[in-house]
């Protein structure tokens, strides 16, 4: 769609015409004029009379320049269709622990027992793709932590990147919770200070790593960060053997909870409890509720200026009576220098001396 910033230029657009036509209505009759001056006029005007054809080309060429001229002034732009930008939303990290305790096989996923990871993978990415207009980022700790996704709008890929992931990834044995606060905390404070958040899932306690997850609690706090835990794991679980036959034990003894829930309420979070898929499911649509997406998206339509094609047409069309009378004048000095070759050889012919009984 073609728009005019400034409409009420074009306006002047007839102002030429009516300025001659005024100028035309105010002249004096030249018949009643006894003058010298008169006979020069009256020859002016015969003159003009016969080229009249080319008198209407100029006007029409000067008000053509003019007319593009007040269209540059007047700034065309082409507006493009309307694009949804990302709205400046939440930097939203998920620190997610990939230790080998993850492997535990203690939750259900559609009827049939998988690992923790799995679980987490699945409910994880209906989460994010709820979570249109924030920035997205994904960090992985097991006996180191590791950035896998920075912040992003990009959250297909921030889903491409959490499917590719696997257990021991970043080391199977240990689990650095207080690093993978950390690195979180490193990454958020590049970003503006408004709606940081981590989101930190674990099913173990920190016994790997330089940080205490106490201590970057703290330093999260002074940065500003919001931290939601989730402690994921069930708390029972059948298991069959043939020599002790069925027992019954706690998948989730190691998790620290204690730790987990220090952690949330010093920086102004909660702690969660996932025990099942379904929790696991809850918990995520809690924390739609709590940190909810921006709800109107940012509108923004290109704008490309066309002001420049109208005053390139003015100044070819200011350019063409140069042109052309650079040419005219080639061409007569050409035919001029073509008649004096013809002139210069006549006269040698003249002054030639007749040989033979013609001579005197």
């Amino acid at each position: 769609m073609i728009q005019i910033v400034y409409p009420m230029i074009l306006l002047f657009i007839p102002l030429p015409i009516i300025l001659w036509l005024i100028s035309k209505a105010k002249k004096p009759k030249l018949a009643s004029i006894r003058t010298p001056l008169f006979a020069n006029w009256s020859a002016f005007q015969e003159n003009q009379s016969k080229h009249s054809k080319k008198s209407w080309l100029g006007l029409l060429l000067n008000l053509t320049i003019w007319t593009a001229l007040l269209l540059a002034i007047a700034r065309p732009q082409w507006i493009d269709d309307p694009i949804e930008l990302p709205t400046s939303g939440r930097d939203l990290l998920l620190s997610i622990d990939i230790s080998g305790s993850m492997e535990e096989e203690d939750l259900k996923l559609q009827g049939r027992h998988v690992n923790r990871l799995v679980v987490v993978k699945s409910i994880l990415n209906e989460f994010i793709e709820k979570r249109e207009g924030d920035r997205i980022g994904l960090v992985l700790f097991g006996e180191k932590a590791y950035l896998q996704t920075p912040l992003t709008f990009d959250l297909t890929t921030v889903r491409h990147m959490l499917d590719e992931t696997e257990i021991g990834l970043a080391g199977a044995s240990r689990t650095a919770i207080g690093d993978g606060i950390g690195l979180s905390i490193k990454r958020l404070q590049e970003r503006p200070a408004e709606n940081r958040v981590l989101i930190l899932l674990t099913d173990g306690r920190n016994n790997s790593g330089a940080l205490d997850p106490i201590e970057a609690a703290k330093l999260a706090k002074h940065a500003g960060i919001k931290i939601y835990t989730i402690g994921v794991g069930a708390d029972k679980q059948i298991r069959r053997s043939l020599l002790f036959g069925t027992q019954t034990f706690n998948p989730s003894a190691e998790l620290d909870e204690v730790t987990l829930k220090a952690v949330a309420k010093h920086t102004g979070g909660q702690y969660f409890r996932a025990r099942s898929s379904e929790e696991l499911a809850q918990i995520y649509t809690l924390l739609d509720t709590l940190e909810p997406v921006e709800d109107e998206p940012e509108i923004y339509r290109p704008i490309q200026a066309l002001y420049y094609y109208p005053l390139l047409l003015a100044l070819a069309l200011m350019m063409l009576p140069i042109i052309f009378n650079l040419i005219r004048n080639i061409i007569r000095l050409l035919k001029q220098s073509e008649n004096n070759d013809i002139s210069g050889n006549q006269s040698q012919l003249d002054e030639k001396p007749l040989g033979g009984r013609y001579a005197s």
